[in-house]
């Protein structure tokens, strides 16, 4: 990893329809995300087996399946940031922050919940974003290999909040 900060910008497009209720959102793509071209692109990152857990769906290998099976479950996914300065993947070393607009999905989906992917999103949505929507998040553990310390049990307990906004 390299040791130095280098500015990124958020090319992924958002994930939703107007069918969507839940909006999840993490900080901004890693490096193996940005590399594999959608969420969650690392090996080790849990999001997606845990996610297929909670809503006993199988694991889609592919993006395409992948984007496939969040609108059929009217899962939204999109991350805070637009762009900013960062070492690699560590969200502790974000800078510069610049927030995504997310209104025009709350304005195109009846979204009920939202909810962020770890700590650093939660906090970052709350200082550039919350103050536009009003819109509280519950913050959820983030599923990064780095967060070895919250067991797969307690991701998929944590992830099953999200059910009840479906």
């Amino acid at each position: 990893m390299k040791n130095e900060y280098e500015h990124i910008v958020h090319t992924f497009r958002p994930v939703f329809d107007a069918n969507s209720r839940v909006l999840i959102l993490g900080t901004m793509p890693s490096p193996k995300s940005r590399e594999n071209g959608f969420y969650y692109g690392h090996p080790q990152n849990r999001f997606w087996p845990v996610l297929c857990r909670v809503l006993n769906e199988p694991l889609c290998g592919d993006n395409a399946g992948k984007t496939a099976m969040l609108l059929r479950r009217r899962i939204a996914l999109w991350d805070v940031l637009q762009g900013c300065d960062i070492v690699g993947g560590s969200d502790a070393s974000i800078k510069n922050p610049v927030a995504n607009d997310i209104l025009p999905i709350l304005q195109r989906a009846d979204i009920r919940a939202i909810f962020t992917t770890g700590r650093r999103a939660f906090e970052l949505y709350n200082r550039l974003i919350l103050p536009q929507t009003r819109r509280e998040a519950i913050c959820l553990p983030s599923p990064s290999p780095a967060n070895c310390a919250v067991k797969t049990k307690t991701l998929v307990e944590e992830y099953g909040k999200i059910a009840k906004y479906l």
